[in-house]
């Protein structure tokens, strides 16, 4: 039976064989004629004794040993839940990594399966004009930080989008965006604002000049421009057409529109270096565009 003492109604040799028939300590305790929860004794008597319970699943469907066999012969966490045969969810995946760790298994060579991409597999999802009303702030962030300016964003809603600090202090800035030419061939910018009114059909209106300082405007085949407010003071829509000197940069290689002219000139027009020197802009830094007759601005 074991220790004088000892009350138990089991050998421990009905303990061996009970552990060795069972999968697991509820089973064990059924086999000795205990309560299914009644489990305690066994297991410290186990213990004492040294009993293998590898083979012991519990509510899972394998083993210890076989967690033990599919890490060993694994490459990444896939292959273990596919070895164990379970459905390889979120919530079983760490289930049988919370395990092996409790078993102190090393896992150190599972890894993430790294398949090399074919080069017809390379991200290349086409441009989405509709979007660009959404990118347009992104890109005038990137716009102006690649230009030397730190941008910050307003914490709570403002007549401006973005804060842009130069050498002449800070601007504010309005982003606007066109996505597509009108009917006629024109490129329709809207740079007037809604009213704070519950109705969504109430006319725009101007933004008030005092209150930002430039429009930074982007066009659906990339082209940038960069307006001072008191330039389009008590407008609410332009036709970008009359504005080319403010034209600065272009974008039309992320809006696949192609790659930039490469024989864009050198030299920078009087009239973009005389704005860009009193905004506290470096000219020679803005990425600037060939038009007819090759005059750059």
């Amino acid at each position: 039976m074991g220790a004088t003492g000892d009350r138990r109604g089991w050998t421990d040799d009905d303990l061996r064989q009970a552990v060795k028939s069972s999968v697991s300590w509820r089973g064990v305790a059924r086999v000795l004629g205990l309560k299914d929860t009644s489990a305690a004794t066994p297991r410290r008597h186990a213990a004492r004794l040294g009993l293998d319970t590898s083979h012991f699943t519990g509510q899972r469907r394998w083993s210890d040993q076989q967690l033990r066999e599919a890490v060993a012969a694994s490459s990444c966490w896939a292959d273990v839940v596919a070895a164990l045969g379970i459905v390889d969810n979120g919530a079983e995946r760490v289930r049988v990594k919370g395990h092996a760790v409790r078993l102190g298994l090393d896992c150190s060579h599972l890894r993430p399966p790294h398949a090399k991409s074919a080069p017809d597999e390379v991200f290349d999802e086409p441009v989405r004009p509709e979007m660009l009303r959404y990118s347009a702030a992104a890109l005038a962030m990137a716009w102006f930080t690649l230009r030397g300016c730190a941008v910050a964003l307003p914490i709570e809603p403002q007549a401006y989008d973005l804060l842009v600090t130069t050498s002449k202090g800070i601007q504010r800035v309005q982003v606007k965006s066109c996505a597509a030419r009108t009917a006629k061939g024109y490129w329709h910018v809207g740079i007037g604002r809604r009213p704070y009114v519950l109705d969504k059909s109430a006319s725009k209106m101007p933004y008030d000049p005092e209150s930002i300082d430039l429009f930074f405007i982007v066009l659906g085949d990339g082209s940038i421009y960069v307006i001072p407010s008191s330039v389009l003071a008590g407008r609410v829509g332009i036709s970008i057409e009359s504005y080319t000197a403010y034209r600065v940069g272009d974008a039309s290689s992320m809006l696949g529109s192609g790659a930039p002219a490469t024989d864009a000139p050198r030299g920078v027009s009087a009239y973009a270096r005389e704005f860009l020197g009193l905004r506290g802009f470096d000219p020679q830094g803005f990425a600037f565009d060939v038009y007819s007759g090759r005059d750059a601005v």
